[in-house]
């Protein structure tokens, strides 16, 4: 067992997230524990507990740093300079690729529940509105008439349709889509999305 003077309180925290990571990535978000991951690091539950607040801000850190990977795998192969359409085509496509490369990571960002009396912070928050802010510069070019409280409320509608394509994808439920690819079907509704976004 490693002594709490072995490592600095962030070398400990870094540790901690990279484990928790790893039991995410090999067993799902219901296979981690702070006894796993205190474990994994060498450490004591209760140092572990000197690091975060409890497993909830484990979870929260984790998710934090999912969000910053898949805002950085969407910004990667969006589509820059491209037309609003082929922009948002390249986002939904990169979107679905992420679910399904990092599927326990990316499931544990919707799966995990909190405490109930928890708001959100502030900094995740931020890294929500990060992910969702490449499909509002998407929408901009079309949006001349549109307030910018408009342009949030179009993008979050509709990545929360793309969200439920995915969704489809990640739990094999494609039989409930008509023959359709989650492609096809993504590209359908941005298509129909942006008609009516246009009128």
């Amino acid at each position: 067992m490693a002594r709490r003077s072995d490592h600095s309180r962030e070398e400990i925290r870094q540790m901690a997230l990279n484990a928790a990571e790893a039991i995410v990535a090999a067993e799902g978000y219901k296979g981690l524990s702070a006894r796993k991951v205190a474990t994994a690091i060498d450490y004591t539950v209760g140092t572990l507990y000197l690091v975060f607040e409890n497993l909830d801000d484990l979870v929260l850190q984790v998710n934090g740093r999912t969000l910053d990977a898949l805002y950085e795998w969407m910004r990667a192969r969006r589509a820059p300079g491209a037309d609003t359409r082929a922009s948002l085509l390249a986002l939904a496509d990169a979107y679905i690729a992420y679910a399904e490369a990092e599927t326990p990571r990316w499931n544990m960002l919707f799966e995990y529940v909190t405490d109930k009396g928890n708001a959100l912070p502030d900094w995740y928050v931020m890294k929500l509105s990060k992910v969702f802010g490449l499909a509002e510069v998407a929408l901009k070019p079309l949006a001349d008439h549109r307030s910018e409280q408009e342009i949030q409320q179009a993008a979050r509608v509709l990545w929360a349709s793309v969200h439920g394509i995915c969704t489809l994808k990640i739990r094999h439920r494609m039989d409930l889509a008509g023959g359709q690819s989650t492609g096809e079907m993504a590209h359908m509704l941005i298509d129909n999305f942006l008609h009516g976004f246009e009128a």
